[in-house]
């Protein structure tokens, strides 16, 4: 008996260790356990430069998985797109990640477009009679103010006069005066209405007086169509100066009308009138609910103490309205604009009166700040640069520059660049000094690079 059972003992353990082992060891398909891309990282000089990047995925025990599907994705696609197979294609200057994906496992790669050349203004036209604003249409063509009193169609190249557009209404274009400020509607895809800033003549009783209004009409090829007159500052008043005008659209499609005080000074702390002011009004003309409508002022006003207005944007991601206006002899101002704020003129500036000896003395009304009234970001002492248009930059041409106030300057002939930290200033530069021209507007274009145009009727773009 014993030595039978010792004979079958290793059998019968042989055959529960095969049986454990099947159970330990079952079989598996494979499964991606990690990722790898090559090169670490990817470097190009200029947009159209091209790079490959390979990922190498392998399972869980350490075998390349050559068939397993890949997926590529590029956190900025304003500075590089990525194929399916891994090409990557530079679209502006900058930096982003480039990310693949397989299963549950990834990795990514820096890649960067660059350095960007450096910037130069170059003409694209000249001859322009006095242009004041600058729209570009979906197509590419830019549409142009003069101030003069018509609209002026150029072909997307810049470079040519497609057609001349009149003014649909009387404008007077004496002193400041004339057609002025021009924007796209929201929608001009589906509807083609334009909108635009004018010196209105007064009639009958109001012969002799003038007033910033806004027109609107539908773009139809060559013509305006069902052109109204949708808003007009009140009161009108004698005087060719300070029109304001420039128009800013807010992402609920709401119009804000920057307005100048007239030259009259005082208007712009008189809340039943709207010299001075920066209004909101819907797209017919009429109030939105949701404005300040503090007591004592007239509906559509959303701030007050203006002196002119003459740049405004929108600070990107926001509905922030940043504007630019003129002070006297310096005092030049970039704001942050809060609605039902006052910011002071021309109770408070840091500008002098015209022809004063520069210094502290010298200084308008109650000097330059007070707790009541809004400071402004940004300030121009003691000479004037009567900044003109203005954007924040958004585009991938200038990769340094985006996030930046970008203005014109008048008096100044210069570009500004400022750089903002949160919401005050952390530092300017003067540019194209050399260009020696008045910058009326500025614009930033479909291809991110910047389009100006100067007093003198030249169409500029700035490119690297």
């Amino acid at each position: 008996m014993t030595d039978a059972v010792t004979i079958r003992r290793p059998s019968f353990i042989l055959a529960l260790l095969t049986l454990f082992a099947s159970c330990a060891e079952p079989s598996s398909a494979p499964v991606a356990t990690s990722m790898l891309l090559s090169p670490p990282a990817v470097s190009l000089s200029s947009p159209g430069d091209t790079a490959r990047l390979s990922a190498t995925v392998e399972d869980q025990t350490g075998a390349a998985m050559p068939g397993a599907t890949v997926g590529w994705s590029s956190s900025d696609t304003g500075v590089v797109v990525v194929s399916e197979a891994g090409l990557v294609t530079a679209v502006g200057y900058g930096a982003a990640t480039v990310s693949a994906t397989s299963g549950s496992v990834s990795d990514s790669v820096p890649a960067t477009v660059g350095p960007a050349p450096s910037a130069q203004a170059v003409e694209l036209l000249s001859g322009l009679s006095a242009p004041w604003g600058i729209a570009q249409l979906p197509d590419g063509r830019f549409l142009i103010t003069q101030k003069g009193g018509s609209f002026v169609l150029l072909a997307a190249a810049g470079d040519a006069i497609l057609a001349t557009i009149p003014s649909p209404f009387p404008v007077e274009s004496g002193g400041q005066g004339g057609l002025l400020d021009v924007v796209l509607d929201p929608d001009f895809s589906d509807n083609g209405r334009i909108y635009w800033t004018f010196s209105e003549p007064g009639t009958g009783a109001d012969a002799g007086t003038f007033g910033t209004a806004v027109g609107a009409a539908t773009l139809v090829g060559n013509a305006l169509q069902d052109a109204a007159v949708i808003y007009r500052q009140h009161p009108k008043t004698s005087g060719l100066g300070h029109y304001g005008s420039r128009l800013v659209f807010r992402g609920d499609g709401t119009l804000f009308v920057m307005l100048g005080e007239r030259q009259l000074g005082s208007p712009a702390q008189d809340t039943t009138g709207t010299l001075g002011k920066v209004v909101r009004i819907n797209r017919d003309g009429s109030v939105p609910a949701d404005n300040p409508r503090l007591v004592g002022w007239a509906p559509e006003i959303w701030s007050l103490g203006h002196r002119n207005p003459q740049g405004a944007a929108l600070r990107p991601g926001t509905d922030e309205l940043w504007l630019t206006e003129h002070g006297p002899q310096g005092g030049d101002e970039l704001n942050r604009i809060q609605p039902g704020a006052d910011y002071g003129w021309p109770v408070v500036s840091y500008g002098c009166p015209y022809g004063a000896p520069v210094g502290d003395a010298c200084r308008i009304g109650g000097g330059t700040h007070a707790p009541q009234f809004v400071e402004p970001v940004s300030y121009w002492v003691p000479i004037s640069i009567a900044p003109a248009g203005m954007i924040f930059y958004t585009g991938n041409r200038f990769p340094d520059w985006n996030g930046n106030v970008i203005l014109g300057a008048l008096a100044g002939r210069a570009i500004w660049r400022v750089t903002l930290a949160g919401d005050v200033e952390a530092s300017r530069e003067q540019l194209f000094a050399a260009l020696g021209e008045r910058i009326r507007d500025i614009h930033q274009g479909l291809d991110g690079f910047i389009y100006v145009v100067t007093d003198s009727g030249r169409f500029i773009q700035i490119r690297n």
